[in-house]
């Protein structure tokens, strides 16, 4: 037996390909789709309207095919009130609850549109009828009575419309390639620093210890002392290694400056972390003046705030380091509002960490010598970034430059 359901689109739906992938998702699923109604919008700022029937095998596949475009923006007409069932228990959702993507989202609480807050993918929606709020919450966090939305009845994505000026982000959105001009694409995304941090909003770099290894500590240190890095989030390796290069001149044991191993060099990072414990943290080293170059030297003297995540293989670690994952998760939530750009370099698995906990309204650049990681951050949900294929050691030092360029006004 033929089943069908009439859908509706609203929005830029066109620009922004909403259409092209809600007819390649239903062809994909083995559906079919009839165009009812479609407005297109006469001007560019103007929102264009669709209503299609989707038809499919059985119940089961429309299903499928209907949860899938709602994750596109679509919705079902009439818009009925959301559905909400309570907690049996503490870490115990009620089933088929709703679980989220990243974009802006909506629930319908009687005949009202209430904004989800905390938007975050992968959560479950707790809503307050009485005062018409809703919340996103980790499934590990849920207690017994939330009232948990069931279903994807009165819920509303908004999926994001492309940027309507010119940028980085517009022509390069989800993107990536190893044959792109780099020098070009830093320098665009340089200008796009510079804005987000004139209009006051916060940059987070993810960073990995490669940057040490190659040789990019320096521009970063700058960047980060210039007010252009305003959030640090990182493991413990690229701490211990800022801290070995800052103490003994080595990563991993290579000198920075020649590349050639040192006698003994490979006892330098722990070393390093041992004399971080002697001082009892970060901080008290650069206090002691233990500590007196680097990155986290100038993130400490500059108050700009890290959240070292640990992981099972880490020597040490330094005391700064959270060792509980859940722990660091919520450390690295609580400075994600106001964060307008997140720059993650050369840490795959932190990047995807940090991109599961985005808003799909954050500008991300990902930027990996491994095209394969790039792909993977964005295979995982964070479809808003842009990859850049390139070495920190060649990425940092040039977007310094750009921005220094920039910032003063020469080409």
């Amino acid at each position: 037996m033929v089943e069908s359901q009439e859908i509706e689109l609203q929005g830029h739906i066109i620009d922004s390909g909403i259409m092209t992938q809600l007819f390649d998702r239903v062809m994909d699923m083995g559906g079919n789709f009839e165009i009812l109604v479609f407005d297109v919008g006469k001007k560019k700022t103007d929102p264009s309207y669709a209503r299609l029937k989707i038809v499919a095998q059985d119940k089961e596949k429309l299903r499928s095919i209907l949860s899938e475009l709602h994750r596109l923006g679509a919705r079902l007409p009439p818009v009925k009130s959301v559905h909400y069932v309570p907690a049996v228990g503490d870490k115990n959702a009620p089933k088929d609850f709703y679980t989220t993507t990243n974009h802006p989202t909506q629930v319908r609480l009687e005949d009202e549109w209430v904004t989800v807050d905390g938007i975050e993918m992968d959560f479950l929606i707790v809503v307050d009828p009485s005062k018409k709020k809703a919340r996103c919450m980790p499934l590990g966090k849920i207690k017994k009575g939330d009232l948990v939305v069931v279903g994807e009845e009165g819920v509303l994505v908004n999926y994001p419309a492309r940027p309507r000026t010119s940028s980085t982000f517009e022509f390069m959105h989800g993107t990536v390639s190893s044959e792109r001009p780099s020098e070009t694409l830093i320098a665009q995304i340089a200008k796009e620093i510079i804005e987000v941090h004139k209009s006051g909003g916060k940059i987070i770099l993810v960073g990995g210890p490669a940057i040490i290894h190659t040789g990019a500590d320096k521009a970063v240190a700058g960047l980060i002392k210039k007010g252009y890095i305003n959030v640090l989030f990182a493991g413990n390796a690229l701490a211990t290694h800022d801290v070995e290069c800052n103490l003994y001149g080595t990563s991993l044991g290579m000198d920075i400056k020649t590349g050639k191993p040192v006698m003994g060099g490979h006892r330098h990072h722990l070393y390093a972390i041992s004399e971080i414990m002697r001082a009892g943290s970060l901080q008290n080293a650069v206090d002691k003046g233990v500590l007196n170059g680097g990155i986290m030297y100038e993130c400490i003297k500059n108050n700009v705030p890290f959240v070292l995540a640990g992981s099972i293989r880490d020597d040490g670690p330094l005391p700064d380091v959270i060792q509980d994952t859940m722990e660091a998760q919520d450390a690295m939530r609580c400075h994600i509002p106001g964060c307008k750009m997140v720059l993650m370099v050369a840490t795959l698995l932190h990047s995807i960490a940090v991109g599961n906990c985005l808003p799909s309204s954050v500008k991300t650049v990902c930027v990996d010598i491994n095209p394969a990681s790039v792909t993977k951050l964005m295979d995982r949900g964070t479809t808003q970034a842009i990859g850049i294929v390139s070495d920190a050691g060649t990425f940092f030092p040039l977007l310094a430059e750009q921005i220094e360029k920039q910032s003063a006004g020469k080409k």
